[in-house]
C-alpha cells in the first residue's frame, strides 16, 4: 500500500512529532459566537503519548445573524422538530468548519484535525427516569467537508453509554491544558454553566470533576431582560448593586448545589424558565433595582462555587478562573471573598481564559484520532479506559 493509503497513521505521527495544526472549536451553553483554538502539541515524551497543547491563535467568530437567531431560539426554549434539527445540524456544522478553516487561512496554516464540540441543545439534568442523555448539533461530516481535514466530534455520547454524566469533559483534557500548573489545583469554568476540575497528584483521584450549577446562562439571561444587552460587561452594573439577603438565601436552598458528585445540569433547570422566575420571585420580594438584581446573581453564581469546594471536599493551592464569567469583576470579587483558595485567572497560568474549551476540544480531538481512552469515574462518573469522539475523514481523492 502507498503512504497515501494511510491517512490515520499520517495524523497520528504528526501529532506525536509535533507538526501537527489542530483546531478545537466550539458553541457553549451562552452561544455567543464560534471560539476557535488553533494549536499544535509539542512532541510526546516517553511517559505522555500526547505532549501538551501550545496556543497558536485564538478567535470567537460571529454567528451569521439567520444562524444566531435560530440557536438562540433553541436555547431559549423553542420547539425543535426533526426538519428543524436536521437543518440546524448541518448549518452548525458548516459554520463550525468554516470558522476553523478561515483562522487557519489567516495565520497561512494548514488544518490536520478539527476537535468540534458541537451545540448543546439538550443536556439531561439528572432527572430523566430512563437514565442520561444529551444531544450537541454540528455534525462532523460537515465540519469535515468546509474544514478540509480529519474531524473528531460528539465526545459526550460515549462518555455517557459507558455509565457518565457527559460532563464536565473538560476535566477530561485539563491535565495536559495546564501542564505547567502545580498541583493540586481547581480548574474553574465559568461559562453558561459552571464546572470545576481538580487537578491532583495522585493518579486515582485526577481528574475529579462536577457542575456547581448555573453561570452565564442566569447572568446573560437577565442582562437581556434587564439591561437589554447580551451580557452585563465586566459586570458593572452588578458592582453598583447590593445583593438582596433573602433572595440569595432562597437561590442557594436549590436542591442541585446539595446533590453530591459525579453531577451535570443544563438548561433544562436553568435555563430561560428558571431565570423567569428568579425575575419574578425578586419582583414578590420588592427587589427593584435592577442593579440589585444583578449583584444577587453574581453573589448567587460564586455562593454556589465556593459552597461546593467546601461541601465537597475541595482542596488545592490556586482557584484558577476560566470562561467568560473570568471577565465579571463582581464573581471574581465575591470568589475571592468566599473561597479559602487564592483566586487566579487562567492567563496567571499561560492559559488563555477565553480559549480554555476550545484548547480542551483540541486535546479531546488529538487523543480521539490517537485512540487514547480519557474517561474517569472521578470525572464525570463513567467506567474508565473509552475513547471519545467519533472521527470524519475528508476527501481522500
Amino acid at each position: 500500500m502507498t503512504e497515501r493509503s494511510h491517512p490515520l497513521d499520517r495524523l497520528r505521527q504528526r501529532l506525536h512529532d509535533g507538526s501537527a495544526v489542530v483546531a478545537g472549536v466550539l458553541s457553549g451553553t451562552s452561544a455567543d459566537g464560534i471560539d476557535v483554538a488553533l494549536v499544535r502539541f509539542d512532541a510526546r515524551s516517553e511517559e505522555l503519548p500526547l505532549g501538551a497543547p501550545r496556543l497558536l491563535a485564538f478567535a470567537t467568530r460571529e454567528y451569521p445573524s439567520e444562524l444566531r437567531r435560530a440557536v438562540r431560539a433553541v436555547l431559549d426554549g423553542g420547539a425543535l422538530g426533526l426538519r428543524e434539527s436536521a437543518l440546524l445540524s448541518r448549518d452548525l456544522g458548516r459554520a463550525f468548519g468554516r470558522a476553523a478553516r478561515a483562522l487557519a487561512q489567516e495565520h497561512r496554516l494548514a488544518l490536520d484535525l478539527v476537535g468540534s464540540h458541537g451545540q448543546t441543545v439538550w443536556h439531561h439534568d439528572g432527572h430523566e427516569p430512563s437514565g442520561a442523555a444529551t444531544v450537541q448539533l454540528g455534525d462532523g461530516d460537515f465540519v469535515a467537508e468546509e474544514a478540509g481535514c480529519a474531524v473528531a466530534s460528539d465526545f459526550r455520547q460515549r462518555d455517557i453509554a459507558a455509565g457518565g454524566e457527559g460532563a464536565p469533559i473538560s476535566a477530561l483534557a485539563d491535565d495536559l491544558v495546564f501542564a505547567q500548573l502545580s498541583r493540586p489545583a481547581v480548574i474553574l469554568n465559568l461559562g453558561g454553566m459552571a464546572n470545576v476540575t481538580l487537578l491532583s497528584d495522585d493518579p486515582v483521584e485526577n481528574a475529579r470533576a462536577f457542575d456547581t450549577g448555573p453561570a452565564n446562562a442566569l447572568l446573560d439571561g437577565l442582562a437581556r431582560r434587564l439591561l437589554d444587552r447580551p451580557f452585563d460587561e465586566g459586570g458593572r452594573a452588578a458592582l453598583a448593586g447590593t445583593a438582596h439577603a433573602g433572595l440569595l438565601e432562597e437561590l442557594a436552598r436549590h436542591p442541585f448545589l446539595a446533590k453530591p458528585p459525579p453531577k451535570s445540569t443544563g438548561r433544562d433547570t436553568f435555563g430561560e424558565a428558571w431565570v423567569e422566575g428568579v425575575v419574578a420571585r425578586a419582583r414578590e420580594l420588592g427587589v427593584e433595582r435592577r442593579e440589585d438584581l444583578l449583584a444577587t446573581a453574581a453573589d448567587f453564581v460564586a455562593l454556589s462555587v465556593a459552597r461546593a469546594l467546601r461541601d465537597f471536599d475541595v482542596r488545592a493551592q490556586w482557584l484558577v478562573v476560566c470562561g467568560g464569567g473570568v471577565h465579571h469583576q463582581r464573581v471574581m470579587n465575591t470568589l475571592a471573598l468566599r473561597c479559602p483558595q487564592p483566586v487566579a485567572s487562567g492567563e496567571d497560568f499561560g492559559v488563555d481564559p477565553d480559549a480554555r474549551e476550545a484548547l480542551v476540544f483540541a486535546t479531546l480531538g488529538a487523543r480521539c484520532a490517537l485512540a487514547i481512552p480519557v474517561t474517569r469515574p472521578s470525572a464525570t462518573g463513567a467506567r474508565a479506559g473509552r475513547v471519545l469522539g467519533k472521527l470524519s475523514w475528508p476527501a481522500l481523492d
